[in-house]
């Protein structure tokens, strides 16, 4: 499957952002996804995912209350909304397709999108 994220930006604190991750070559509707993010110098970090259906998330505990996953299988796209973002979510934040539904791990994920950079200015 490939995946294309979009929607990153610079943004002040406080501010928001919606990403977007657009998917193709496989039936989407069947695929368990997930939002990561990197900042320099740090390993990839779990943000969120979901559920083929969209019925099921689950969030790493920094994401909690500010930010919120969603899909639309008849668009084949994965989103994240950010709200009330601080500085420290700067990041390349990245979609994958997990090969199962709950799992935080890299090494579960069988596809990845190539990043797009969200910048949070102080």
């Amino acid at each position: 499957v490939q995946l294309v994220e979009s929607g990153g930006g610079l943004v002040q604190a406080g501010g928001s952002l919606r990403l977007s991750c657009a998917a193709s070559g496989r039936t989407f509707s069947t695929l368990h996804m997930a939002w990561f993010r990197q900042a320099p110098g740090k390993e990839r970090e779990f943000v969120v995912g979901i559920s083929p259906s969209g019925g099921s998330t689950y969030y790493a505990d920094f994401a909690k209350g500010r930010f919120t996953i969603s899909r639309d299988n008849n668009k084949n796209t994965v989103y994240l909304q950010m709200n009330s973002l601080k500085p420290e979510d700067t990041a390349v934040y990245s979609c994958g397709v997990a090969n199962y539904y709950g799992t935080r791990s890299t090494t579960d994920f069988s596809s990845w999108g190539q990043g797009t950079q969200v910048t949070v200015s102080s």
